[in-house]
């Protein structure tokens, strides 16, 4: 995707500059094990940041080098278990009566009651919906992935009025200047909405996505139907 080329690049580009004048290609495992170590120790790089950093130099040896047998010796850190972070029913509930504004508000609305990701749902075209069988075609998912989504039967007549007010072209959600929502926009409508709200945690839009599979799974859904949902 888009977000792994730009993660990619820039983390690549963090090895060429501490190497300087040495030619990437050139690099032994012993180096680059103490590259990474030096990533680790000096730097207090955090987990995501280190393997986003070696998946990065991963790809340029193995697939654009085609050296196999390249990380065989260089260990990963281990990531820490962490519980997912979500938000009560109650919160929930609070988080779209304090969004009056009917664009911001379906969009929230859509990402809880779908259990979507952000990125899905910017991406979100009008084509998708098929309000005949209430499903939703998300597209080239994690993983490039097509999946279909329930449309809750809730939020049918709160979207038909958000269409007929706002008349997007082609993506459901479009920008200030046309085209898809950003996510950063989406992620900024949920941090306000939260703020008004009056809910103090430290949670990003996608504990929507927690949320709705953890709402479902204290309601006494089976985990199997949670995990085909999301």
């Amino acid at each position: 995707s888009p977000h792994t080329e730009n993660t990619y690049r820039n983390e690549f580009a963090q090895l060429l500059m501490r190497l300087g004048d040495v030619p990437v290609d050139k690099l032994s495992p012993e180096r680059l094990r103490s590259y990474m170590l030096f990533c680790t120790g000096e730097l207090k790089l955090s987990e995501a940041t280190l393997h986003s950093r070696l998946n990065a130099i991963k790809f340029y040896f193995e697939q654009v080098l085609k050296r196999e047998e390249f990380f065989a010796e260089i260990p990963r850190p281990k990531k820490p278990h962490t519980l997912p972070k979500h938000i009560s029913p109650h919160d929930v509930k609070r988080l779209f009566d304090h969004t009056p504004n009917l664009k911001h508000n379906t969009m929230l609305r859509l990402c809880y009651g779908m259990g979507l990701r952000v990125s899905e749902l910017v991406a979100l075209k009008i084509a998708d919906i098929d309000s005949g069988t209430m499903q939703v075609h998300i597209r080239r998912a994690k993983g490039k992935k097509d999946r279909y989504a329930n449309l809750p039967t809730s939020i049918l007549e709160q979207l038909r009025t958000y269409f007929r007010e706002y008349r997007p072209k082609e993506y459901l959600f479009e920008g200030q200047y046309g085209g898809a929502y950003t996510t950063r926009s989406a992620q900024a409508v949920f941090k306000h909405a939260m703020q008004k709200a009056g809910i103090n945690k430290n949670i990003g839009i996608h504990g929507l996505r927690h949320s709705f599979a953890t709402h479902l799974l204290e309601a006494g859904t089976d985990i199997s139907l949670i995990q085909k949902l999301l």
